[in-house]
């Protein structure tokens, strides 16, 4: 390796972050092909039901709409296994915003007159979008999301609970979240020939492309789909939408290509979000804290277009080691958009109720939150019995409590006071599965001494092509300027999509196998051929195989709030957080992707909600006016917030070492800041956000 080489773990600069600040990044919606015309959705204005009739004839009549795409003209698709994809095919309504008809016109403000030009008559039914506790439709499902068994048991965990000497019996609340990437999610789209290509803002542009294979028939082959570059996604973009179904119709039905981005109020409707959750957890301990029972059961709701089941209890499979536990999911069927994956779905509402019972528990034990934590960390995953690959959340505890300065924390809630303004510190634990995926990948040695990496990953701003070309080089040894590094585009080397944490252990597999194999048949004759020496890999086999080892990347969030009494505003002082992840790759992109998941759990714990109305059955907070993302003013800035890591050297994962770090920066952070409000006031809040009017009730009731 030459001493040019950029070394693994190094922060290198974005490969494409000039392309970004001078706009020569082209986004889904920037794609403008010679006769491009453009779409706007009509989403349906009652809670559930069926069409009775749209009248388009006031839009038809404006300059320049093209035309008006309903159920009643849409040739049939083929059904999707994805029912949220089956748009415009019948009348029915399953729910607000469910898009009824699709205007295309000559320009983006033609086809937005006449989508408000369209008229849509209905046939109503009642409707219910309220999730409550006991309510009578309630189910246990088979899985969860992920395929988790829905229930999992162990001993006598009621029992167990019954006889402990310290118990806590809480109900937690995460409200609806909803994902609001950046760049909204668009499609352009167009025919040549019969074979369709679709520009799509998308975290997987082979699951989009064998969606549309799928719906309109097609052989895989004569669909190509590419995410050059994509503005954020938060798991929102990680399964194919409807928009870029509705583009290709519409590209179709105009024989012109069709841009259709969503308008951002019309995102929380049709591109899934976090489904609310309702949690009890009751936790057993004997009279030194460790524990003896643990019971975790999450209450969430579903859509009738298709049943998601958003794993929340399954972190207590994995956290804590108990002899008797108890973990199981609920779901409701309701008249609401289907939920579906944000930024560490299952881990970020189960890990925010289980993270805030322990800091219970360790009130009612005497403990010291962090010992208490510390005392129950397993040598095995506690439900499984299979031995962790590497385990370092006690160190992790530690590391961050003396970088937190923890140990001058006064454990008496309510104590450090300044006028009407309370301070208090909070700790929480993180947790997220090391996910991996078969991917394949191949690698060119060119004649002119440069190299070209091909491999069909999506960079959603996490910086993929930059850590991928670092893999690249490292297993070439060559320098970082002589390598080419293409991804975005399905017609390359398959690949998995953008989520899960599992990108980069995926995609770098592959690539560090085919860069591996060049390097060695290149060792004999460094010089290539004239058309150049071509490597591939292929990761099927191994990842299937398997691994005998529970595998997880670890965390703790150590979290200093300010609650004024007077306007109960909540406010992050300082954060910081220490992981155990796995090799890190990049420092400088690492330490974003911690930052970003951590600034967006303060935003779970202090701004971020959704509510359905009952009677209008739809999301009220539907735009970034509503719905309340921290920005600058709300989150504190480094080095108050920080985060720092583990150079973790897990033999047990793949070649390159990684384990993820996307989302685990979220998890558990939202109960550090809820715990460090408990901590500040006295006072325990169990359901989220903690927004100024709850903070003042709370304190006012002094529960």
């Amino acid at each position: 390796m030459t001493d040019t080489t950029p070394e693994l773990g190094t922060g290198v600069p974005r490969r494409e972050g000039r392309d970004k600040v001078a706009g020569a990044a082209r986004y889904a919606a920037e794609y403008a092909p010679p006769g491009r015309a453009h779409a706007w959705p009509v989403p349906a204005a009652v809670a559930a039901g069926s069409v009775r009739s749209v009248d388009d004839t006031a839009a038809l009549a404006l300059p320049g709409v093209l035309a008006v795409l309903t159920a009643e003209n849409t040739p049939p698709l083929a059904p999707a296994d994805d029912p949220v994809l089956d748009v415009l095919q019948n009348a029915d309504v399953p729910h607000r915003g469910w898009i009824v008809a699709l205007v295309v016109a000559e320009t983006l403000e033609a086809a937005r007159a006449g989508a408000q030009a369209v008229r849509v008559s209905y046939d109503t039914r009642p409707h219910d979008v309220t999730l409550t506790r006991d309510h009578p439709d309630r189910y246990v499902p088979e899985n969860a999301n992920g395929g988790h068994p829905a229930v999992r048991e162990r001993g006598d965990a009621p029992g167990a609970f019954a006889d402990a000497p310290v118990r806590v019996d809480a109900a937690y609340d995460v409200p609806p979240l909803h994902n609001h990437p950046m760049e909204p999610h668009a499609a352009t789209a167009f025919w040549a020939d019969g074979h369709l290509t679709a520009h799509d803002s998308s975290q997987g542009g082979n699951a989009v492309r064998a969606a549309l294979a799928q719906v309109f028939d097609l052989p895989e082959e004569r669909v190509t789909v590419t995410s050059a570059h994509v503005g954020g996604g938060f798991g929102s973009k990680g399964t194919p939408r409807p928009h870029v179904v509705l583009a290709a119709l519409a590209a179709r039905h105009t024989g012109r290509p069709v841009t259709l981005a969503l308008p951002r109020r019309d995102l929380p409707a049709s591109v899934g979000h976090r489904a609310p959750t309702l949690h009890r957890v009751r936790l057993g301990a004997d009279s030194d804290g460790r524990l003896l029972s643990v019971e975790h059961t999450a209450l969430t709701h579903t859509s009738r277009v298709k049943e998601f089941v958003e794993q929340a209890a399954v972190p207590a499979r994995v956290m804590y080691g108990s002899p008797h536990s108890s973990t199981v999911h609920e779901v409701v069927p309701l008249d609401v958009a289907t939920p579906s994956w944000m930024r560490a779905p299952g881990e970020a509402s189960g890990m925010y109720a289980l993270e805030a019972a322990m800091d219970e528990l360790a009130e009612r034990a005497g403990l010291d939150p962090v010992e208490l934590r510390v005392r129950n960390d397993p040598a095995d995953e506690p439900d499984s019995g299979r031995p962790f690959s590497s385990r370092h959340l006690v160190e992790c505890l530690r590391e961050g409590a003396r970088r937190f300065g923890w140990q001058d924390r006064d454990p008496r809630p309510g104590v450090r006071r300044e006028g009407p303004r309370l301070t208090g510190t909070g700790v929480a634990a993180a947790t997220y599965p090391v996910l991996v995926s078969p991917c394949r990948a191949s690698a060119t040695a060119l004649p002119d001494g440069g190299y070209r990496v091909r491999v069909n990953a999506t960079d959603i701003g996490t910086g993929a092509r930059t850590v991928l070309g670092q893999i690249a080089a490292d297993a070439l040894g060559v320098p970082g300027d002589r390598l080419r590094v293409e991804i975005g585009d399905s017609d390359l080397p398959r690949a998995p999509l953008a989520g899960g944490s599992s990108g980069t252990a995926s995609w770098g597999w592959a690539v560090h196998e085919a860069c591996t194999t060049l390097a060695r048949r290149l060792a004999g004759n460094p010089e290539p051929p004239s058309g150049g020496l071509t490597a591939e890999a292929d990761t099927t086999e191994a990842v299937e195989a398997g691994s005998p080892y529970a595998r997880h990347a670890f965390g703790a969030h150590f979290a200093e709030v300010r609650v004024d009494t007077d306007t109960g505003e909540v406010r992050v002082l300082r954060a910081y957080s220490h992981f155990a992840a796995g090799r890190i790759l990049n420092a400088r992109t690492a330490r974003s992707q911690f930052l970003g998941g951590m600034v967006m759990g303060i935003g779970m714990a202090l701004t971020e909600r959704s509510t359905l109305d009952p009677a209008f059955g739809g999301f009220v907070e539907r735009d970034l006016a509503a719905y309340h993302v921290p920005v600058s003013a709300d989150v504190p800035a480094p080095p108050a917030i920080d985060a720092g890591w583990f150079d973790e050297r897990d033999p047990h994962l793949n070649p390159v070492g990684g384990k993820g770090i996307g989302e685990i920066g979220i998890v558990g952070m939202a109960a550090a800041v809820g715990n460090a409000a408990h901590h500040a006031t006295g006072v325990r809040f169990r359901s989220l956000p903690l927004t100024p009017d709850k903070v003042r009730a709370a304190l006012a009731g002094g529960t």
